[in-house]
C-alpha cells in the first residue's frame, strides 16, 4: 500500500469501493475487498477498451490485486453533474457534448480484452434475465417497506409478471455497447474533454438502456421539455433509427432502471447504512409516472402500482 500520509480519502459512491487520492502521483487508489474481481479487474478491462476506442478514461498505472487496489489516473473533481446543477442555462450545449460520447461508445465492436493478469476478458451480454432480476430488486427492497407481508406476496407475483410481459416487448436486440450507468455523475471534464468513469458494469445491450439512464437521470432534477429536446437531439443524430421502437423501448427500460433504482436505494439505506439515498427515491417515482402514462403498454403496470402506491402514481 502506498504511504498513507501522500493518501487523502475522497468521496465515494455506492459501491463496496473505497477511493484515495495520491497527493504526488496525480492518481486515485480504489481498494477494493469486496466484488474485487469487478471493481478491480473488469473495470480496469473496460477502461482500456474506452482508450482503445479514443474514449476518455482512467489508465492504470499500478496495481496490486492481491492487496485488492488499484491505482488509476486522477481526472479531479469536476463531474458533468457539478456542473450541470449549478448552470440555469445552455444545459442542453452540455447534454450535445455528452451525446457525442454516448455515440462513440455506442461504435464500440470491441467486445474482449486482455487484463492486467494476462488473460481475456470478454464483456457479456445484457439478458433479459439480469434486466428482470434488476427490476426484481424492488420486490426484494422497497416493497417489505411499504406493504403489509400479505400484500407484498400478492403484489409481487403480478409485477414479477408484468415485468416479464414488458420485456418481451423490447424491439432491439443486445447488440451496443452498454455503459450501464451512464449519467453526469460518471462523466468528468478533464483538459477539456468528457471523461468516462465507473464503467464495470458494461455489457452488451439495447441502444435505448444508456439514453434512458442518461436523460430520466435521477440524481440530476431536469425539465420534461429538457429530456424530450434531448431525446430529439439522439434521434436527430441517429436516422438509422426506427423511432417508435426505439421510443418504445427507451420507455420500458427507464421505468424498469427507475424501479430498480429505488430497490437498491433502499438495500443502501437499509443494509449499507447509506441514508443519503432515500431523498432520491420520490423523484426516481416521478419519472416512473411520466413515463408510465406515455403509452398503453403501461396500463397494467400503472394500475398495479397505482392501487399499491397512490402517493406516487397519479
Amino acid at each position: 500500500m502506498k504511504s498513507l500520509a501522500k493518501l487523502k480519502k475522497i468521496k465515494g459512491d455506492a459501491s463496496f469501493r473505497k477511493f484515495f487520492r495520491h497527493k504526488e502521483n496525480n492518481s486515485i487508489l480504489v481498494i477494493s475487498k469486496k466484488e474485487k474481481l469487478k471493481n478491480l479487474l473488469i473495470y480496469d478491462a473496460i477502461n482500456k477498451i474506452f482508450i482503445k476506442n479514443k474514449i476518455l478514461a482512467p489508465i492504470l498505472l499500478s496495481e496490486n490485486y492481491l492487496n485488492n487496489y488499484i491505482e488509476i489516473q486522477d481526472f479531479g473533481d469536476q463531474t458533468l453533474f457539478e456542473i450541470l446543477k449549478n448552470k440555469k442555462k445552455k444545459k442542453l450545449n452540455t447534454f450535445k457534448e455528452i451525446l457525442k460520447i454516448l455515440n462513440e461508445i455506442q461504435l464500440i465492436k470491441t467486445k474482449k480484452i486482455k487484463n492486467f493478469k494476462n488473460k481475456f476478458y470478454k464483456v457479456q451480454e445484457y439478458k433479459k434475465k439480469i434486466l428482470f432480476d434488476e427490476a426484481k430488486l424492488f420486490c426484494d427492497w422497497y416493497v417489505p417497506k411499504i406493504l403489509p407481508k400479505a400484500k407484498s406476496i400478492k403484489f409481487n407475483k403480478k409485477f414479477k409478471s408484468e415485468v416479464k410481459n414488458l420485456l418481451s416487448k423490447l424491439n432491439y436486440k443486445n447488440d451496443t455497447f452498454v455503459h450501464r450507468d451512464f449519467h453526469v455523475s460518471n462523466l468528468m471534464y478533464y483538459n477539456k474533454k468528457i471523461a468516462v468513469i465507473d464503467s464495470q458494469d458494461a455489457l452488451i445491450g439495447n441502444r435505448a438502456y444508456d439514453l434512458a439512464s442518461l436523460i430520466d437521470d435521477v440524481r440530476l432534477k431536469t425539465s420534461n421539455e429538457l429530456k424530450e429536446k434531448v431525446f430529439k437531439l439522439y434521434i436527430k443524430k441517429n436516422k438509422n433509427i426506427e423511432l417508435k421502437k426505439f421510443k418504445k423501448d427507451f420507455e420500458i427500460l427507464s421505468i424498469l432502471r427507475n424501479l430498480k433504482i429505488i430497490g437498491i436505494f433502499m438495500r443502501l439505506a437499509f443494509r449499507d447504512n447509506k441514508k443519503k439515498y432515500l431523498k432520491l427515491i420520490p423523484y426516481a417515482w416521478e419519472m416512473i409516472n411520466y413515463r408510465i402514462k406515455r403509452q398503453n403498454e403501461f396500463k397494467n403496470l400503472m394500475l398495479l402500482l397505482k392501487n399499491n402506491f397512490p402517493k406516487f402514481i397519479r
